[in-house]
């Protein structure tokens, strides 16, 4: 039985990835910070499931991630690099706080749970690296810079490891999603930008199943085969 690591896992995209690899037959570590949503969820999915509390930001927990997914279930299989925050802003307002946060976990995050599950991957020649990156590493729109700059440093960063494991059979696949129906948007403080995005994203956004599907389909190719970029949006969202 294959093992995922799946950060980000207490709501939306996170839980509903979860939930299908559960269903597909691996062994889940669920890791976020909520540690009550992380224990229901992990008493409802059963004996394949376990959590680990997380802030992927820190270097240290993503290291006690790792330890802990091998000690449960033996080994990491897959890493799904979902956790992730938006407080968008224009820059004139000068969050520089928020702009932190969002290069900690959506870059820094990312970096360090590929790095405390790696090495073994290298050394078995067998792995998965799944990154949850956005449309906005593509397509930039106001109040969105800092946000669009380190889904684009994911994507550079995950196309580059991608050419580097080649000759060691890690695979690395980044998903670009569109509009989804998830928590992200709550971190969001400016009325201004509020109103801006609600007369810009006015289409019926994705269900996080649509991404968990996504995460499985990619997962279930062949050895041979890697998945390196795949997006999906609603069907409209030009």
């Amino acid at each position: 039985m294959r093992t995922a690591i799946v950060t980000g896992a207490s709501s939306g995209i996170g839980e509903a990835t979860a939930r299908k690899l559960i269903a597909d037959g691996y062994n889940v570590m669920l890791a976020a910070r909520r540690a009550d949503r992380l224990e229901s969820l992990t008493e409802e999915l059963g004996e394949h499931a376990a959590f680990h509390v997380t802030d992927v930001s820190s270097r240290a927990d993503q290291e006690a991630l790792a330890a802990a997914t091998t000690e449960r279930f033996g080994q990491v299989d897959a890493l799904v690099c979902n956790a992730g925050i938006m407080p968008v802003s224009l820059i004139e307002k000068g969050d520089v706080e928020d702009w932190d946060r969002m290069i900690d976990v959506n870059l820094r995050g990312v970096l360090y749970g590929i790095n405390a599950v790696l090495p073994r991957m290298v050394a078995r020649k067998d792995g998965h690296v799944i990154i949850i990156s956005s449309i906005a590493a593509l397509e930039n729109f106001p109040s969105s810079a800092v946000y669009s700059a380190t889904k684009a440093g994911v994507r550079s960063m995950s196309d580059t490891l991608r050419k580097e494991m080649t000759a060691h059979g890690v695979r690395v696949t980044t998903i670009f999603p569109g509009g989804v129906k998830t928590e992200l948007g709550s971190s969001i403080k400016d009325q201004s930008v509020l109103e801006m995005m609600g007369g810009v994203f006015n289409f019926e956004f994705l269900e996080p199943e649509n991404l968990a599907d996504s995460v499985a389909y990619v997962l279930n190719q062949p050895p041979s085969v890697c998945v390196g970029e795949l997006m999906i949006r609603p069907t409209g969202q030009a």
